[in-house]
């Protein structure tokens, strides 16, 4: 299983809205001996699924195998038929599933079938582990919006820019190439108009021969400030750029945008004329996104952690200190009382070059 769960991470970022799962086909040798015969995992794109590329791999020599799987095989038709009726044509004898699928249309009935076809099946190994690779998945199914993680590149003291706006660069370039690595694994990498702005950002992946599996990139820009020259404009024909904006926003000024490449989702919005998270989060998920990294800036941030819908923190210390009078990583978001803050369990620390990560998780 562990097998599985490896290939499994390989679709991270690339497989949305479906779930990233790995599949491993096993044989008993003429000595005894157990060996792995194929292996598959979802492909770009959410097809083919795992299974269906274990076994054509495997060809005849799945009869009588073990599927070692690490996610429910899907029951329904969708684009393609169920890997389950798969399962059971090439008649292999017994499945070993992680977890169970938590879509409605799955939910079970796949793990029905293979045991109504007279298949053994086992349940929950490496349950924990299984579902912790597909959190976005599950977020998205069970709560209608995706997993947001919130990346944040400071000083030892919490600043990411100096009060003129200078941040390149707050970390190091180790560092970078972790965040590059992060960018890979998420559908979404959102920010605020702010730090399209500030930074005329790429938001790519540019580790080598991989640009090509950048996430999505998101600006949420309620008064349509990002500018029609930025990267995020000009390259939007290569790497998909969503532009959210508000409801009642400038209809000229919408109409320069529409020309550039850019998906356009309009929002609602609150009092203070400022985008609704939660509305954004659950406009992403109807979408297919699964997984957000959110990469600034401050006001994005505090959106976010005040309305407890930061599910993870990636948090990267430079081995510097800058001083009040620098830009803090979060603004305001309405802490009156200890009682009232974003709360979290550190679940890593290491060293990232001269820097330190350290990753967080939402207290339940």
């Amino acid at each position: 299983m562990e097998t599985a769960l490896c290939l499994a991470r390989r679709g991270l970022g690339r497989v949305w809205p479906n779930p990233a799962v790995g599949c491993v086909l096993v044989g008993s040798g003429n000595n005894g001996s157990d060996y792995i015969m194929s292996r598959g995992w979802t492909q770009p794109g959410g097809r083919p699924h795992a299974e269906t590329q274990a076994l054509s791999r495997a060809k005849s020599r799945a009869k009588g195998a073990t599927a070692y799987i690490s996610m429910e095989p899907c029951a329904h038709t969708g684009e393609t038929p169920p890997c389950v009726g798969a399962l059971i044509k090439a008649g292999i004898s017994r499945a070993v599933v992680a977890v169970e699928d938590p879509d409605p249309r799955v939910s079970g009935r796949g793990i029905a079938a293979l045991k109504k076809a007279g298949i053994a099946v086992d349940v929950g190994l490496c349950a924990q582990e299984a579902e912790e690779i597909n959190a976005g998945f599950f977020m998205r199914v069970r709560k209608g919006r995706p997993l947001v993680t919130l990346k944040l590149a400071t000083t030892l003291d919490g600043r990411i820019a100096t009060c003129h706006g200078e941040s390149r660069w707050v970390t190091g370039e180790t560092s970078r190439q972790v965040v590059h690595g992060m960018r890979l694994r998420h559908d979404a990498v959102m920010v605020g108009s702010g730090t399209a702005q500030a930074d005329d950002p790429d938001l790519t992946c540019r580790l080598p021969g991989l640009a090509e599996g950048s996430p999505v990139r998101v600006v949420m820009d309620a008064r349509l400030r990002l500018s029609l020259t930025g990267r995020l404009v000009k390259n939007a024909e290569r790497y998909p750029t969503w532009l959210i904006t508000r409801l009642d926003c400038d209809r000229v000024r919408l109409e320069a945008y529409r020309g550039c490449n850019l998906e356009i989702m309009e929002i609602g919005c609150d009092d203070d004329g400022n985008l609704d998270p939660l509305a954004t989060l659950q406009a992403l998920a109807k979408k297919g996104i699964t997984r957000v990294l959110v990469e600034g800036g401050g006001h994005l941030a505090s959106a976010l952690l005040g309305q407890g819908l930061v599910d993870r923190l990636a948090w990267f210390h430079a081995p510097r200190v800058m001083g009040g009078n620098g830009l803090a990583a979060v603004a305001s978001f309405g802490v009156d009382e200890l009682s009232m803050t974003a709360d979290f369990t550190r679940l890593v620390v290491r060293a990232s070059g001269e820097d330190i990560l350290e990753i967080y998780g939402r207290k339940a």
